[in-house]
Order: C-alpha cells, then sequence, then structure tokens
C-alpha cells in the first residue's frame, strides 16, 4: 500500500465516522447494528470520481451514471435515505435479501447486516450499471454478493424464496413477482410514486393484500424496464421550472407555460403547521385533487420570480384548464416554528384551483395518518377500503385511505 493510499483511506475513515455521527445527529440512525454497518463500508470506493467530502455528506446523493441525454439512471442515494430504508426494513443475520437497483453500495450494506449465514442478490437490467456495482462490490471486499443482470419486473426467481425484498428505485406498482418470491413473514420496503409524492412503505402480506406501514419521504430514480411508468414532465422555465405528472390526463405543456405570465395569485388557508412534519398533508393534497403532480424548481426561477418556492423534493401541483396551483408556506417568523399554509396559483382557472386547494387542505387532519394498502389488479371496489382514493396498477389496486377521517373523493 502507498503512503497516499494509507492516507486516503485514513482520510475516509475519519470521514466515515463523522458520517455516522452526523446520521446519529439527525435521528436517522437508532439501530446500533445499521450504524456500525455505514461505519464498516467504505462509502467512497462505490463513489469514484466524487471527492471524500461528497461521498460522506450525510444528506447528499452522488450520481455515478447518467444516460445519453444527462438524466439519472442510477444514484448511490444519500446516506440518511439508505439508512432510514435499512431500518424500516429490520434486517438480521442469516436472511436471504433480494434488492432492486444496484448501485453497489446499499448491497454492501446489507452483506454486513445479514452476515456472512446470509445472503443478497441484487438485480438490475442496465448492464453498465449492473457491471459496475460489481467492480465496486469486489473492489470493497464484498465479492459474495450475488449481482444479476435482468429485468426486476420478474424479481430473481433462481435464489428465491427472499426474507426481505428491498427496493431502491421509485415504482408505481408493486409486481406479483416480488410477493410471490417472498418467504413466509417476508417484508417488502418499496418506494411507491403516488401521484408525485413518493414514500417508502413496508408491506407485509395479509390474505391477498398488502398492508403497509410507515411510510417515509423519500426520493429515487425511477425503475427501468417493463415495470417503468408513463409520466408525463412537462418543462416550464428550462429546467429550472419542471412538473412531473404520473396519474393526469395529456396536459398541453404550451398552456401551462403561458399560465406564467398571468398575475399570481396567492391565497391562505387559515391552517397552520405545528412542530411536527407535514409530509402526510402532502400526501393528502397529492392524491386527493385531480390531475395533481409534483413541481421542482430551482433557485434561480425564484429568484427571476417565475415560482415563489424551491424546494428540494418539489412541491404537489396541480395543473387544468390552462393553469397552475401549487402549496405554498407563509415566510418564516424569528421565534415562531407555525407556518400557515396556502396556494400559489397563475393562469384563467387559477381561483377555480385555489378553491379546490384551499378546501383540500381545510379537510385534512393532522392526526389521522395515511394508510397504504395493495390490493390484486382486478379487486371488484366494494372489497376495497371505503372512503380511499384508488390508483390502479397493472398489478394492484393502490388504496390509501385516512381511516375515521373524512371521506376523500373518488
Amino acid at each position: 500500500m502507498t503512503i497516499q493510499h494509507e492516507e486516503s483511506s485514513t482520510a475516509a475513515a475519519v470521514l466515515r465516522a463523522a458520517m455516522v455521527d452526523e446520521l446519529r445527529e439527525l435521528g436517522a440512525v437508532r439501530d446500533p447494528r445499521v450504524a456500525r454497518a455505514l461505519a464498516v463500508v467504505p462509502r467512497h470506493l462505490f463513489a469514484p470520481g466524487a471527492d471524500l467530502a461528497a461521498a460522506y455528506a450525510a444528506t447528499g446523493t452522488v450520481v455515478p451514471v447518467r444516460d445519453a441525454v444527462g438524466r439519472m439512471v442510477s444514484t448511490v442515494s444519500a446516506p440518511h435515505i439508505q439508512a432510514m430504508m435499512l431500518e424500516q426494513a429490520r434486517v438480521a443475520p442469516g436472511m436471504r435479501v433480494l434488492e432492486v437497483g444496484s448501485a453497489g453500495y446499499n448491497a454492501a450494506l446489507l452483506a454486513e447486516l445479514v452476515g456472512e449465514t446470509g445472503e443478497v442478490t441484487t438485480v438490475d437490467i442496465l448492464p453498465g450499471v449492473a457491471e459496475r456495482a460489481r467492480r465496486c462490490l469486489d473492489a470493497a471486499g464484498y465479492g459474495r454478493v450475488r449481482v444479476v443482470l435482468a429485468d426486476a419486473e420478474g424479481g430473481v426467481p433462481d435464489h428465491a424464496p427472499y426474507d426481505l425484498v428491498l427496493v431502491t428505485t421509485a415504482v408505481r406498482d408493486i409486481p406479483s413477482a416480488w410477493t410471490d418470491q417472498l418467504a413466509p413473514g417476508g417484508r417488502l420496503v418499496v418506494p411507491l410514486r403516488l401521484r408525485g409524492q413518493t414514500r417508502s412503505v413496508v408491506f407485509e402480506a395479509d390474505g391477498g393484500r398488502l398492508v403497509g406501514h410507515d411510510a417515509q419521504v423519500c426520493s429515487f430514480v425511477p425503475l427501468a424496464g417493463a415495470g417503468a411508468f408513463p409520466e408525463q414532465v412537462l418543462a416550464l422555465d428550462g429546467d429550472d421550472v419542471v412538473v412531473r405528472l404520473d396519474d393526469a390526463a395529456p396536459v398541453d405543456v404550451d398552456e401551462v407555460r403561458q399560465a406564467l405570465t398571468w398575475p399570481r395569485v396567492k391565497t391562505w388557508s387559515g391552517v397552520h403547521s405545528g412542530e411536527e412534519p407535514f409530509d402526510d398533508l402532502l400526501l393528502w393534497l397529492a392524491v386527493g385533487l385531480e390531475n395533481s403532480g409534483l413541481l421542482l424548481a430551482r433557485q434561480a426561477a425564484v429568484t427571476r420570480g417565475t415560482v415563489a418556492h424551491a424546494w428540494s423534493l418539489g412541491m404537489p401541483a396541480v395543473v387544468g384548464k390552462g393553469s397552475l396551483a401549487y402549496f405554498s408556506l407563509s415566510a418564516k417568523v424569528p421565534g415562531r416554528v407555525s407556518r400557515e399554509f396556502g396556494v400559489q396559483a397563475q393562469g384563467p382557472a387559477a381561483e377555480l384551483l385555489t378553491s379546490q386547494f384551499i378546501e383540500r387542505i381545510r379537510a385534512w387532519k393532522a392526526d389521522r395518518p395515511a394508510r397504504i394498502e395493495a390490493f390484486p389488479a382486478g379487486t371488484p371496489d366494494a372489497a376495497l377500503p371505503a372512503g380511499g382514493v384508488f390508483l390502479d396498477r397493472p398489478h394492484r389496486r393502490v388504496v390509501v385511505s385516512w381511516p375515521s377521517g373524512p371521506e376523500v373523493p373518488v
């Protein structure tokens, strides 16, 4: 080993320890076994080309693979997201695990958690991604992780059954193969896309349905292959303002662009945030409003006055009748935690969209969290939870409901 290599390894170890300390402070790591795995696996070896500080940033994503037009097709997700999902999964020694999406680093963490008596299989449809994962895993000393090049829609039946299927790409549906290949009592952890909002959900089988719990906010690149989902991407101001729609009627992007030339209508709801996160409100808005999606904006667009906010994970938005409306928060007031929820809207139907948005905000009940379930495709409406929103997919009918809460229009 050269002196330079020794110095690099020492620096990486220091940064790795600091990363784990920061994750503990953020509350992202509580399980000591997950903390140990994060402290052991050399993350920088899965991010060649990134400097050490970037590789070990607790909330930073590394993008090692882009397609021909620059879109992300594989990422080494931020450590705080990976830690959250590993804790959701409750990985135990001796488990057999299937990981969907092969950046390599997460598979190495799983290998640490299942130990020598467990097995980790990771699958990806992109040859370059799978080859890179294999190289990085070998370089880091995790040759025992099995890397499979295949369309994850079909799972990996050759090495089933699995105690855990952990998905690291955003999906709208849950293929039957994933649940068919689960061992009895197995768990499925999935970043589920729900009209723009993505939640990492832990699913467990209950008869013919999948019952979800512990839904956490996250963001992942979409699944490729047969399970890829159609998505309308409306570039309203270059890449600085984009609306993503995955469950909406076709939209004329030029009409929505024109809406941004109209005066902005700002309306407040009279409903305020508390000290707790309001992630459930964002899901409540996304699934309950027609033609809803996710508005992503950069600070440059805010500076130009094109939009009012720039949030890293986006904000719920609605398009319709040549108009655009999106979720808003009042400005921070020093010494005050509470902020008021509101709507910003532009276009000829701004008042109509605002009215629908505000009504929905006012109907939200903070003490009634969402329940997410998935039923086999073809399940009749009468067999689904009353008052829920039904999202029909090829394999499943995903139902989002708020038990004991206000009825959700379907």
